[in-house]
C-alpha cells in the first residue's frame, strides 16, 4: 500500500513531453504574474503621503510599510522554494496568489496603521511563493537557446506592473481625489484569478521538445540520480559563482527599490511634479527597461558573455542612480530615468537569472532561485526604511540615492571574483 502511494507521487510529478508552443503559455502566465505582483507593490508608493496623513506617520514609518512587506516576502523565499521542489511548484504558486489577492483587498479596508501593516506582511508572504517555483517552471519549459530572452519577456511584466501601479494610484487618488484604498480593491480580483489559472493550465514538470530524445536514453539514470540527490543549501553557498551573483543582485535590488519606493515622493516633494505627472514620470524607468531587457537578453543568448554585459550595464546604472538625485533640470532628470531603465535592475535580472540557472546544483533549481531572490530582496527590505530614515534626518532623499549608487559600485567590484575555471560558467 505504502509502495503504491510512493509510486503515485512519482508518477504525479514525472516530467512529461510538451509541444513547442507550451513554453509561450508558461511565459505568458509568468508575465502576467509579475504585472500583478509589481502593480500591487507600486499602488502604495504614490499614495504614501495620503496614508501618512490619515495615520499620522513619519517618512521612516512610511518606509517601514514597504520594509516589513519585503521582509515577509524575502523570509518566505527559501521555505517556499524547498516546498515547491517537494510537493509541486504550481500548487505553491496558486496558494500564494490567492493569499496575496485576498490580503490586498483587506489592506484597503484597514482602519488602523498596525492592521494595515499586518495585511501587507501577509501579502508579502503570498508573493513569496512566486519567484523560485515560477522560474523553475519557466527554466524547464523555455528552449535553452531562448532562455534569457524568455526570462526577459517574463520580467517585462515587472515594468508593466510598475507603470500600472503608479498610474492607477496617481490617477484615482492624486488627480481624481478618491480614497487611497481604491487601487487595492481593483487589484485583488485578477490576482486570485491568475492563481487559479496557474494551477489549471500548467504541467508540474515537463520535457522540452529539444530534450525529448535525450529523455528516452537517459531516463532511468536521471531518475535514479534525481531521487538520491537531496536539496542542499550548503552546496549552493559553496559555489563561488552563485555567491558573488547573490551579492550583486542584493546591490542592484537595493538601488532599484530606493527608486521604486521613493521616486514618486521625491518627484512630488523635491522636484515639484504633481498629479498624474508623478505617475507618468516615475513610469519612465519601467517602460525604458522593456526594450533594454529584451535587446540585451537576445544579445546575451547569442554571445554568452555574462561578465562583459555586467561591466557594461552596472556602470551606467551607477551614474544614472546618482544623477536622478543630483540633477535639478527636468530634462536631464528624465534622461537619467530613461537610461537607468535601460540598464538597471530590470535589464540586468534576466542575465543574472540565466547565469544562476546554469550554475545551480542539480535538483535544487527552485531552492537556488529562491535563495537568489531572498538575498536580492533583502535589499528591498532595507532600502525603503533606510531611505526614509535618511530623509527624516537630513531633510532630503538625495543621500539615500547616493548610497544606492555606492552599493552598486561594490556589487560590480565583487563580480570580478566569479570562478573562471567552473565547468558550468559561460565564456567571459
Amino acid at each position: 500500500m505504502e509502495a503504491n502511494k510512493k509510486m503515485n507521487l512519482v508518477d504525479k510529478y514525472k516530467a512529461v513531453p510538451v509541444s513547442e508552443r507550451y513554453w509561450w503559455k508558461v511565459v505568458a502566465l509568468g508575465f502576467f504574474g509579475w504585472i500583478l505582483m509589481y502593480a500591487d507593490r507600486t499602488i502604495l508608493n504614490p499614495v504614501m503621503g495620503n496614508i501618512g496623513v490619515e495615520f499620522g506617520l513619519s517618512n521612516a514609518q512610511l518606509g517601514l510599510v514597504n520594509s516589513v512587506f519585503f521582509l515577509a516576502y524575502a523570509a518566505t523565499q527559501i521555505p517556499f522554494g524547498i516546498l515547491a521542489d517537494k510537493v509541486g511548484r504550481k500548487l505553491v504558486i496558486a496558494f500564494g496568489f490567492v493569499l496575496f489577492g485576498v490580503t490586498t483587498y483587506l489592506s484597503g479596508i484597514a482602519s488602523a496603521f498596525i492592521v494595515f501593516m499586518l495585511y501587507r506582511i501577509l501579502t508579502g508572504v503570498g508573493e513569496g511563493a512566486f519567484y523560485g517555483p515560477s522560474y523553475a517552471i519557466s527554466t524547464e519549459a523555455i528552449p535553452t537557446k531562448k532562455l534569457t530572452l524568455g526570462t526577459a519577456i517574463i520580467n517585462s511584466g515587472m515594468a508593466f506592473g510598475t507603470s500600472l501601479g503608479y498610474i492607477l494610484s496617481s490617477k484615482l487618488v492624486l488627480e481624481n481625489g478618491q480614497h487611497w484604498s481604491q487601487p487595492f480593491y481593483i487589484m485583488a480580483v485578477p490576482t486570485v484569478i491568475l492563481g487559479i489559472l496557474y494551477y489549471t493550465l500548467l504541467k508540474e514538470k515537463v520535457v522540452r521538445p529539444e530534450d525529448q530524445g535525450k529523455e528516452q536514453v537517459n531516463h532511468s539514470t536521471d531518475t535514479k540520480e534525481t531521487k538520491n540527490e537531496k536539496v542542499s543549501l550548503k552546496s549552493i553557498f559553496k559555489n563561488k559563482n552563485l555567491v558573488v551573483t547573490f551579492i550583486l543582485v542584493f546591490c542592484s535590488i537595493y538601488a532599484n527599490f530606493v527608486i521604486l519606493t521613493w521616486l514618486p515622493r521625491f518627484l512630488e516633494v523635491e522636484r515639484g511634479f504633481a498629479g498624474t505627472s508623478v505617475g507618468f514620470i516615475s513610469s519612465l524607468v519601467p517602460w525604458a527597461s522593456i526594450p533594454g531587457a529584451l535587446i540585451l537578453a537576445r544579445l546575451s543568448d547569442k554571445y554568452k558573455t555574462t561578465k562583459k554585459f555586467i561591466y557594461f550595464l552596472v556602470p551606467l546604472a551607477i551614474i544614472t542612480t546618482f544623477g536622478i538625485a543630483f540633477v535639478t533640470d527636468r530634462t536631464l532628470l528624465i534622461v537619467a530615468l530613461i537610461i537607468y531603465g535601460l540598464t538597471g535592475k530590470l535589464a540586468l535580472d534576466p542575465i543574472l537569472v540565466a547565469f544562476v540557472t546554469k550554475n545551480s546544483p542539480k535538483n535544487s533549481l527552485s531552492t537556488t532561485l529562491s535563495v537568489f531572490n531572498f538575498i536580492g530582496m533583502s535589499g528591498a527590505i532595507l532600502a525603503p526604511y533606510i531611505t526614509g530614515w535618511i530623509a527624516d534626518v537630513t531633510g532630503s532623499m538625495q543621500v539615500g540615492f547616493y548610497l544606492a549608487a555606492v552599493l552598486l559600485l561594490i556589487g560590480m567590484f565583487v563580480f570580478i571574483f566569479i570562478a573562471k575555471d567552473n565547468k558550468q560558467i559561460e565564456a567571459s
